[in-house]
């Protein structure tokens, strides 16, 4: 089970979480069960699991139960293999920053320190443990809310804004597999869900049983917040490629429509695209 909702539930962002116990003594251990979970107030949530062999408790989740502060430090491709040597099952008061080779910088507000080669840093204090039981391989939430964030300059745009493009964040997968997310492994969305969409019910039937449109085509086709007017559908219809597919046999036309539909959605212009099959769904009604 834990193989495999690991390979299945992936890509999942990996933080490196920085505590410290009674004595000082600080402890760096990374996790992938990790992502945030409200923004006001802005809650990161980790969770250390029960080891598998016999269950007890690892040293991360003992210190935040100790001393309620923890530092939340994103990892990048850049120290992704330091990012794995820190997860070693290091002695109890071993140091896993110098194990790891990163640079402990100390936080402004609270006691752990965070890493300096990290991109960005979340200084939080916990606010609550939930444990999902005593089993081994049982998860324990950890609740932190954020209370200072540290981000690198060369991060942020003009505007001042986290570019994601320039994180160069890596993922982890099942087994030995991480993901690299670069501009190569990025793509953005041609289409803002924002509003009232038309959805996929309002496309012509034909299009939404097409063997040429697929889902992500039909997806960008719902998104659209109006159906085509008079107007786009007269356009669509005096293009010289849809005046060529009605003299093709009847037999032929309605994949040469959901094609020449196709190209226009490839070319970001789902308007046209749909007064296309508008057109095609007319002509197949058409005496």
């Amino acid at each position: 089970m834990h193989q495999h909702l690991l390979a299945a539930v992936a890509p999942r962002p990996i933080c490196l979480a920085s505590t410290i116990d009674l004595k000082d003594r600080v402890n760096l251990s990374p996790f992938s069960f990790f992502n945030v979970f409200s923004s006001n107030p802005p809650i990161l949530i980790f969770s250390p699991a029960r080891r598998g062999t016999d269950g007890s408790i690892k040293h991360t989740l003992e210190n935040v139960m100790q001393v309620k502060e923890v530092v939340v430090n994103i990892v990048n491709y850049s120290m992704v293999n330091q990012m794995a040597l820190s997860s070693a099952d290091f002695p109890k008061g071993e140091n896993e920053f110098n194990k790891a080779g990163f640079t402990p910088v100390s936080s402004q507000v609270i006691r752990p320190p965070r890493v300096a080669e990290a991109p960005v840093s979340f200084e939080c204090v916990v606010d609550r443990i939930i444990p999902l039981g005593d089993n081994p391989g049982a998860g324990n939430l950890v609740l932190a809310q954020v209370i200072l964030m540290h981000v690198q300059e060369n991060l942020l745009t003009k505007e001042n804004r986290l570019d994601s493009t320039r994180i160069d964040q890596v993922a982890r997968m099942g087994g030995q597999w991480y993901n690299r997310l670069i501009d190569k492994s990025l793509f953005k969305l041609s289409t803002r869900i924002d509003g009232t969409m038309i959805g996929v019910e309002s496309l012509p039937f034909s299009s939404r049983n097409s063997t040429v449109l697929t889902g992500n085509d039909l997806g960008i086709l719902g998104s659209l917040s109006a159906l085509p007017d008079l107007k786009n559908r007269e356009s669509a219809l005096e293009l010289s490629a849809v005046q060529a597919i009605f003299k093709l046999p009847i037999i032929k036309q309605e994949e040469a429509f959901h094609r020449l539909a196709q190209k226009f959605l490839r070319t970001g212009d789902p308007q046209t695209a749909l007064s296309i099959l508008f057109l095609s769904e007319e002509q197949k009604s058409a005496p």
